[in-house]
């Protein structure tokens, strides 16, 4: 399983996802819920079932769904998936020992999490590809 916001897909999610899924045969990702977008990090350009869309379109993916919106516990979403190993990207914020923790005290100590590789581009982060769209557009403005 992987889970992610995936808001302007671009490079950096695909290498995510394809490192993701050489970790087993099936690959489920969880899209973050827009109202979980809006709470943790910004209004999200796309909405989450658009984004959700794109995600299972990519060749990495097996299924793709939309996450629990904030209001209900993110852990409840493990039945449904019953992942064996929760794939991490690299500059994801989750704290993984707390992540191991709480699924320990669920019951579902046997759910391997682990932290993927990340790309080595400049270019693999939305908010690195918003702030070179802005600084390209400030550049031409001045002109």
């Amino acid at each position: 399983m992987a889970v992610g916001v995936f808001d302007l897909l671009h490079a950096g999610h695909l290498h995510y996802l394809e490192q993701a899924k050489l970790l087993g045969d099936h690959l489920t990702v969880v899209v973050a819920h827009d109202d979980t977008v809006r709470q943790r990090k910004h209004d999200p350009v796309t909405p989450h079932e658009l984004r959700c869309r794109m995600v299972a379109g990519l060749k990495p993916v097996d299924e793709a769904l939309i996450g629990n919106p904030p209001s209900q516990p993110i852990f409840d979403i493990l039945p449904l998936v019953e992942p064996n190993i929760i794939a991490l990207g690299y500059d994801q914020e989750h704290a993984e020992e707390s992540i191991r923790k709480n699924l320990e005290e669920r019951g579902f100590g046997h759910i391997l999490v682990t932290r993927v590789e990340g790309l080595s581009d400049d270019l693999d982060g939305t908010r690195k590809i918003i702030a070179r769209i802005i600084e390209r557009a400030r550049q031409n403005g001045d002109q």
